[in-house]
């Protein structure tokens, strides 16, 4: 990968450098009703068994969910959504030593995870649905991904405005790293995420999607969730079960621009795709 600037990532006390390479952050919702695969990991042994099988295929973390965040989704119970990822986590800690991230918006469910061994929260709000998650984060010096929301899962997609989308989010991101500060949480603790297809419309989405050096000039690390989701059948202009290839067009643009992770379903296709945008990229002089 062409040189870029790197940044380093906190996590459990560890630092992970990132900038040299794009990581991959491997998809699994336990759950029955994500936009994409709902229901087809809902058991924890299937769950923790996709999991697996995206730890062989290359992912760097993998990335656990028991709320669906679809537009128009609702919230899951507490108790609901520990019983989905809980036993996931039990069963897959102990086979894996990548990082592990979950996917929640509630302290209760970070600080179940943390205790059992997870590394990251990975928060849709930006932390701050629940008041009391990014202290949980900063008891167990736990990674943190920050994503941009405008709304909720429930309105997101209504009516999504900005007078300069990259501007507003950006400047969303950067006051959530000014009240990490102030709650003693270490800004390398923390990747920003803009939040492709929360609350943004195709062209909102397009517009962050190419401007990936505005977001890193904050100083941190940059993930992008892009996979499958629905502005690529717009782009494409046609109805797709899946967007295999948009999404791989687009990891592609996202290296290019030193993009830092990229969360996906297809781990194995994202793997060779930049292994293979590499070895070309690395020689052009």
């Amino acid at each position: 990968m062409p040189v870029s600037q790197t940044h380093d990532w906190l996590i459990r006390g560890t630092r992970h450098i990132l900038g040299e390479r794009t990581w991959i952050m491997g998809i699994v919702n336990v759950t029955p009703d994500s936009f994409s695969d709902g229901g087809q990991f809902i058991d924890p042994d299937l769950a923790a068994e996709r999991a697996l099988r995206l730890d062989q295929d290359g992912a760097d973390i993998l990335d656990l969910g028991g709320e669906s965040t679809r537009p128009g989704s609702l919230p899951v119970p507490l108790d609901e959504e520990l019983a989905r990822v809980i036993p996931t986590l039990e069963c897959l800690r102990p086979q894996t030593e990548r990082l592990i991230s979950i996917d929640t918006n509630k302290a209760e469910v970070a600080r179940a995870a943390l205790d059992l061994g997870a590394d990251i929260i990975n928060d849709i709000s930006g932390f701050t649905f629940d008041p009391l998650i990014a202290e949980v984060c900063r008891d167990y010096q736990a990674g943190m991904v920050c994503m941009h929301i405008q709304g909720t899962p429930a309105t997101m997609q209504q009516n999504p405005h900005y007078t300069d989308v990259v501007g507003e989010v950006r400047d969303w991101l950067h006051e959530r790293l000014n009240a990490f500060a102030e709650l003693g949480i270490p800004s390398n603790s923390v990747v920003i995420d803009p939040g492709i297809g929360f609350g943004k419309t195709a062209e909102h989405n397009l517009q962050l999607l190419s401007h990936i050096k505005q977001l890193r000039a904050l100083g941190r690390p940059v993930l992008i969730g892009h996979s499958r989701k629905r502005f690529l059948k717009k782009v494409l202009g046609e109805e797709l079960d899946e967007a295999l290839y948009g999404t791989m067009g687009v990891t592609i643009a996202l290296a290019q621009q030193h993009c830092d992770i990229i969360r996906v379903h297809d781990v194995r296709a994202a793997r060779d795709s930049l292994m293979a945008w590499n070895a070309v990229a690395s020689r052009v002089t």
